[in-house]
């Protein structure tokens, strides 16, 4: 015989950790920021029985898609609870670019750059919500970074500002795991900014906002570090996809991180690390030593 409650039980786990991850928890209430003409859809990448998928997010229901999410993708006709999932990092990018030094807030007295400062990431250090940054074993002193990350949906070279939008398809929250002692002392910032599990990046990709305006918050064990509005950004959006382009052609699925506001300060195992994009929802991940 089922068990009646077995469904409602499923239901509400299922309200609770979408309520958790993509209500907007702990963002003061603000002005919509979705463009008019656009409608706000999240795409979450998870695993289920063994498989990999892509899918529409709806409440707490899962829409399966067939095909390319960047290229017209449809509905499979199968849907499931949310809490039935493992929620992956959104993408799988060839390429993950960064922008320093771009909130005045985080560069305090220092000069501000005439052009963005670039650095690039390993896809190997893409990780996904819930999944752990591991601190190796001879690192120190490791920061988070909380920022908004940019998705690319269509190949960019030599793009304008003007038609930079036109090259985006959606925007996540993503955590710059940073080794500050490495930082200083490596000649590039292989090790410092490349080591794996150092990108999280989550929990959905989110079409339809207005990225310019974005509140991103960074929280630590539950208290708020770092607040600030990507309109804050000394380079904006569009400007930095643009910038970039000049110089490496960026393809569908690369991400882009935008550059993290105020300072920040270590983490050590066991904290959990929220960075929360208003919008997108809450990326969550436990910092581990390593094995």
């Amino acid at each position: 015989m089922n068990n009646p409650f077995t469904h409602v039980t499923t239901s509400i786990v299922a309200g609770l950790i979408a309520t958790a991850l993509f209500a907007g928890a702990g963002i003061p209430a603000r002005e919509s920021n979705v463009e008019a003409s656009q409608q706000v859809t999240k795409y979450v990448r998870y695993s289920h029985e063994g498989n990999t998928s892509y899918g529409v997010l709806e409440d707490t229901t899962v829409y399966e898609l067939d095909g390319d999410i960047f290229v017209s993708p449809s509905r499979s006709g199968r849907r499931m609870p949310l809490a039935d999932l493992t929620l992956l990092a959104p993408v799988e990018p060839s390429k993950v670019i960064a922008v320093g030094f771009n909130y005045r807030s985080h560069i305090g007295s220092s000069p501000v750059p005439e052009d963005p400062g670039l650095f690039a990431k390993f896809p190997t250090s893409i990780i996904g919500p819930d999944a752990e940054i591991v601190i190796p074993s001879d690192a120190g002193d490791v920061h988070y970074e909380g920022e908004l990350v940019v998705v690319i949906g269509s190949t960019a070279k030599n793009v304008s500002i003007e038609d930079a939008s036109d090259h985006i398809f959606g925007v996540t929250a993503g955590n710059d795991v940073s080794e500050r002692a490495w930082q200083g002392a490596d000649l590039q910032w292989v090790r410092a900014k490349g080591s794996d599990t150092f990108g999280p990046i989550g929990p959905a990709i989110v079409t339809g906002l207005d990225y310019n305006d974005l509140l991103v918050e960074t929280r630590l064990n539950g208290e708020t570090r770092q607040s600030a509005s990507s309109e804050d950004l000394l380079f904006g959006v569009d400007y930095i996809v643009s910038y970039i382009s000049r110089y490496v052609t960026l393809y569908p699925g690369d991400v882009i991180f935008t550059g993290t506001p105020g300072s920040t300060r270590a983490m050590k195992p066991g904290d959990v690390v929220e960075i929360e994009v208003q919008g997108v929802g809450v990326l969550r991940n436990t910092v581990a030593a390593a094995h």
